[in-house]
């Protein structure tokens, strides 16, 4: 059984990335897996008046959700005690399949995405994106088997800033098809679970976003940190927000 906890090594004071245009991500930062220090995949984007979440663990904000994205159904994105904390009866949820099936005790307007599909609200505009391992864990088994329809979101806010956020995947085709990003927040941890740095970097060379963000690894193994940031172009500026 996988035990989350908010990480001793957690910095104090929320990291924050002003992207302008009254736009503005959050990351609490440092959470505690099983024995592992771990940077997660939780943000809040503030949009204007608006207040979204993507994959919300371990958050300190008592700001309510407007709207709360889920990428995969996995602990370590998926914390129904979270979502109990920041929801409304107004707060609207888009998830992956596997996630609609844990939100029983919630009777919020829900909409269940997968691959491939646009949903539109006002001011916001989001793309289903694949998200998908192609190597096995153990044997044949994969963290992230593309048959579970897992997803990444592309936000679209204000018409006018895309952030990209790719959830729990590999390097994969359908990335390709990517395009206009302004922030990527992206997977290095790799352990057959993600990308791993060099993965990540090729992914953030061949989309040249504005600004990439690091996300889902451990605290302790600054070194992937070090290659990724490393192998980015000088034109793509890299925030760590630890």
């Amino acid at each position: 059984m996988i035990k989350i906890s908010v990480s001793e090594k957690r910095n104090p004071i929320p990291m924050t990335l002003d992207l302008g245009d009254n736009i503005i991500i959050t990351t609490w930062g440092a959470i505690r897996v099983n024995k592992s220090d771990f940077f997660p995949s939780s943000f809040q984007i503030r949009s204007d008046d608006k207040v979204i979440y993507i994959d919300p663990i371990e958050i300190t904000s008592s700001e309510k959700a407007d709207y709360i994205f889920i990428t995969h159904a996995h602990p370590d994105h998926l914390s129904l005690k979270d979502i109990n904390n920041i929801i409304k009866s107004e707060t609207i949820i888009v998830c992956s399949k596997g996630v609609s099936k844990k939100l029983h005790k919630f009777n919020n307007e829900i909409y269940v995405v997968k691959p491939g599909d646009t949903v539109k609200f006002k001011n916001i505009t989001c793309e289903a994106i694949s998200a998908y391992n192609t190597r096995a864990v153990f044997l044949w088994i994969k963290a992230h088997p593309k048959s579970k329809e897992n997803v990444g979101f592309i936000l679209s806010l204000n018409d006018n800033i895309r952030i990209y956020h790719a959830g729990d995947t590999d390097y994969i085709p359908e990335m390709q098809n990517i395009n206009n990003i302004n922030v990527a927040l992206v997977p290095i941890g790799g352990d057959n679970l993600t990308m791993n740095a060099e993965e990540a970097a090729k992914i953030i060379n061949e989309l040249q976003p504005d600004i990439a963000v690091p996300m889902h690894y451990e605290i302790k193994n600054k070194e992937n940190l070090h290659i990724f940031k490393n192998l980015i172009d000088h034109n793509v500026k890299v925030e760590i927000l630890e």
